[in-house]
């Protein structure tokens, strides 16, 4: 995506053990790597780039509650700017999600397998191995 022209910032993963109860009451024990500081990466530049005039709808494909206060600063900017910006969250969505939902004080959207299916990039973006 760098190449499209798209900004790339990337965070180094963090891993701890973390430990799951198997139905049969045993434990698993295993390795997980989490990402830290990306939503304030994002809250950043959502709140950068309506000061900057740069969008009229944010879109972030997340769940995450911590950026419902990007939300209420968006609404400030647009208020002081004198127009319109929306803010939406769209998330994954399924029968077996049932709690789920968006962001507070954004509006939701709900991606469902067939939409995501329908999104799906097919090209392989992987450099070509030279011909021998």
């Amino acid at each position: 995506m760098g190449r499209e022209g798209a900004y790339i910032c990337t965070r180094p993963l963090r891993y701890r053990n973390k430990q799951v109860r198997l139905p049969d009451g045993s434990f698993h024990t295993f390795l997980d790597g989490d990402e830290k500081g990306i939503d304030v990466r994002i809250a950043l530049d959502v709140i950068q780039m309506a000061h900057r005039n740069e969008y009229d709808v944010a879109l972030l494909f997340c769940r995450d509650q911590d950026l419902a206060e990007v939300a209420s600063e968006i609404r400030l900017i647009a208020s002081l700017q004198d127009r319109w910006i929306k803010v939406a969250s769209a998330y994954p969505f399924s029968p077996a999600t049932k709690g789920w939902r968006g962001i507070n004080k954004t509006d939701w959207i709900k991606i469902d397998r067939t939409m995501y299916d329908a999104c799906i990039d097919k090209r392989d973006y992987r450099p070509k191995k030279p011909l021998a």
